[in-house]
């Protein structure tokens, strides 16, 4: 079950993919320039090897350790019967946090690592260990908890970088080989295919574009690398499906095209400031195009348009099908959320679309976000979420009964809770509700501590917010 997912964001994981038999007998020669020159060469044994690619990749895999401390609620003082008797404690206490994961050397010449914003989360003290055992303090220069990305900098002495693929010239069944560190091991590799292309909707991340592979993925592999045959860095690993705890050949890779774009906002601006384009958008499905009379079979198709947004200003309107986006063709729904939310406010980006079967392009400028819904002022666990019923041009609306989290502001203590925008709240401490009035009537009968169950994607979860 999807439930089960596990991000390992404590950890990390890591992409090992496991290919029957002989993989390269077809690879004919290799490209010159900074790219890995592709094994041509077999063995004594007249067996194809991997050895050769692999010499110039794993130098630039390094492993990664992070420790910091989290303020957390003072467990002694949450039962009425210890608190008598431990009154005197302070409410809130630090407790250490140690982390175990891998990254990759992208620029050696200016000693950028990425890895996993699930890597570095909470640490104050940052060390990437090299394949030369060197031991480097790193500096976090900023993350992206929506893509899950951190950008890292360590002093740029005897460094060997990744050169970059292209992840959207990836086919499901193209062979991947993924180097980490499974459990604090130390460097490992593994390999096997690419087992699908553009999986969403798994509610691991806010914006999810996912490599599915067939990996044998560990905790400790999280920001390892995912490479091509060629030694090209195609993939940054970062989840598994594990509904026993371990691997069963399911993990996920957040391609490296998005990764990067999410990389240099990092590092020019030393945060991602996402915009918005301000329209609710559905899958165009074959029965819609045959009822709306068009000849495409895949786009996203407008159902709503936000007041005030870029896209009312830009003259978008509900009914028309998006099927162009910044030059990137448009499959879906998710794929054009991906797309807009690697802009940045001020950017504009030419919209490719059909009304009324007439293809027209239109330029649109990203706007700020708007949050629907009204914010929650009363209760500082929620402080930072707005919520709203859910609405008649929602998905879901008559499927299920909850409370939309309609926005969250980057950094609230909804935020760093675990709340994120598309959230639907099924029930507050097993209550079930069915309207923001019901939601904050339960909520503010318990202000120390609320216990939501979460509708996220396809799966459903549990949080616990804790003043």
């Amino acid at each position: 079950m999807m439930n089960r997912l596990l991000a390992t964001l404590a950890f990390g994981v890591f992409f090992s993919l496991s290919a029957q038999g002989g993989i390269i007998p077809w690879l004919k020669g290799g490209e010159t320039g900074t790219e890995t020159q592709v094994p041509t060469e077999l063995r004594r044994d007249n067996l194809p090897s991997l050895a050769p690619m692999l010499e110039h990749v794993l130098p630039a895999v390094v492993n990664i350790a992070a420790s910091g401390k989290v303020v957390v609620e003072n467990p002694l003082l949450q039962d009425p019967f210890f608190r008598y008797f431990f009154r005197g404690m302070p409410p809130q206490m630090e407790r250490k946090t140690q982390s175990v994961g891998s990254g990759v050397i992208v620029d050696a010449g200016k000693g950028y690592v990425i890895t996993n914003h699930h890597v570095v989360k909470n640490a104050d003290t940052i060390y990437v260990i090299l394949k030369d055992r060197r031991r480097i303090k790193a500096k976090l220069v900023g993350s992206d908890p929506e893509t899950d990305i951190a950008v890292l900098k360590v002093k740029p002495e005897r460094l060997q970088a990744l050169p970059l693929g292209d992840s959207d010239a990836l086919r499901v069944g193209d062979f991947v080989v993924a180097i980490g560190n499974p459990f604090g091991l130390g460097q490992t590799v593994t390999s096997g295919i690419v087992s699908a292309l553009g999986r969403t909707g798994l509610g691991i991340e806010g914006y999810e574009n996912f490599i599915q592979t067939d990996a044998s993925i560990n905790p400790g592999n999280s920001g390892g690398a995912l490479v091509d045959l060629r030694g090209r860095l195609v993939g940054i690993n970062t989840a598994i499906v594990a509904p026993s705890g371990g691997n069963v050949g399911i993990g996920f890779a957040i391609p490296i095209n998005m990764a990067h774009q999410v990389m240099q906002q990092i590092i020019k601006y030393g945060e991602v400031k996402r915009g918005m384009l301000g329209v609710q958008v559905q899958d165009l499905t074959p029965e819609l195009a045959e009822a709306m009379g068009i000849d495409v079979k895949e786009g996203a198709l407008i159902s709503g348009v936000t007041k005030g947004s870029a896209a009312e200003k830009a003259g978008l309107k509900p009914g028309d099908v998006i099927i162009g986006f910044d030059g990137k063709r448009v499959k879906n729904s998710a794929q054009l959320r991906n797309l807009v939310g690697l802009k940045r406010v001020g950017d504009k980006a030419e919209v490719e679309l059909i009304r009324d079967g007439k293809r027209m392009t239109m330029t649109v400028t990203i706007g700020k976000p708007i949050a629907e819904g009204g914010p929650v002022t009363d209760i500082p666990m929620l402080e930072g979420a707005y919520l709203s019923d859910i609405p008649p041009d929602h998905p879901l609306y008559g499927e299920i009964q909850g409370v939309l989290v309609a926005g969250v502001e980057m950094g609230s203590p909804a935020w760093q809770a675990g709340l994120r925008k598309g959230d639907i709240i099924l029930s507050v401490n097993r209550k079930r509700v069915k309207s923001v009035a019901e939601f904050l009537q339960a909520a503010r009968q318990s202000p120390a501590r609320l216990l939501l169950r979460i509708q996220r994607g396809n799966f459903s979860l549990f949080l616990v917010l804790e003043r």
